[in-house]
């Protein structure tokens, strides 16, 4: 599934190309793509027809549109789009023959680029939150990301102490803090040296900071090369993948040596997926004891 950096990639490109333009037509094909928009794919349409798209936002890995309805002076729905495993937005000229995928599509006034919404697994999806341009109201559960600038080091801290579950089982919480997934999470625990079934309770400010310095570390690096692709599924909105899975110093790496000390990485199953650590560097830790 794209995690931060991927989506952050998406929106930028969406930011590029599609923001200040106003949507004509909206078809959509499957009706599955737009299933979170209860009202159903008729209404989607219309609740989008005429709308000018005002800007690219993301919350972790979500990101949306604030749309200006016509003659309206300031944005207050907005269109929400999560990726899923295999979800695509993508820009195509009008003249593309159609994806076997495409389950969304989105015309603008100009007769420019459309927008596509393409998804092999039908995972992701899309819909319009009414007065949800400042932030859709679905997803006002779900945290800052570590690269928000009001994201609260210090909260994040005391969060993780106040709770006893594995370090990494927290980091991929996204309600403690967004936007992080199975990858990302094997590479900083793998950069600040911690093993991702520390116990939360026992980590000292230092870690914690150490830590947090390496989710930006890791998430800025990859945003640098357009993400993570390991297959076609994951691209940017002009289709091109990313390339930081050459510099992945864990994450499926199993039996490689260790970039810092050349130990062989290790791959040990977690919450129902594959976890890569050093044994070296990131020693287990030891069993705590259980006070009666």
């Amino acid at each position: 599934m794209p995690e931060l950096p991927e989506v952050e990639v998406v929106r930028r490109g969406l930011e590029r190309w599609v923001v200040g333009r106003t949507i004509a037509e909206v078809e959509v094909g499957h009706p599955r793509a737009v299933r979170r928009h209860t009202a159903g794919a008729e209404d989607f349409a219309a609740a989008l027809r005429g709308a000018r798209v005002s800007g690219a936002l993301r919350r972790g890995k979500y990101l949306w549109l604030p749309l200006t309805a016509p003659e309206a002076s300031a944005p207050e729905d907005a269109m929400l789009a999560h990726l899923g495993m295999s979800g695509q937005l993508l820009l195509k000229d009008p003249e593309t023959p159609r994806e076997k995928h495409l389950h969304v599509r989105f015309t603008f006034t100009d007769g420019g680029h459309e927008l596509w919404f393409v998804d092999q697994r039908t995972f992701g999806g899309v819909s319009v939150e009414r007065g949800g341009a400042e932030l859709p109201p679905s997803i006002r559960h779900i945290a800052r990301d570590v690269l928000d600038p009001e994201f609260d080091d210090d909260a994040f801290h005391a969060a993780l102490r106040r709770r006893d579950s594995e370090l990494k089982r927290a980091l991929l919480d996204q309600s403690l803090v967004s936007g992080i997934g199975n990858i990302y999470a094997d590479e900083a625990l793998w950069r600040s040296r911690l093993h991702g079934n520390r116990s939360t309770a026992t980590i000292t400010k230092p870690q914690t900071t150490l830590l947090l310095a390496s989710v930006r570390d890791v998430m800025t690096d990859a945003l640098a090369v357009g993400g993570t692709s390991f297959d076609s599924l994951y691209v940017n909105v002009n289709g091109e993948s990313g390339y930081f899975a050459r510099s992945l110093d864990a994450y499926g790496r199993e039996g490689e040596p260790c970039n810092r000390c050349a130990t062989p990485i290790r791959r040990i199953t977690f919450m129902n997926r594959s976890s890569y650590f050093c044994m070296k560097c990131q020693p287990v830790p030891r069993p705590r004891r259980v006070v009666k």
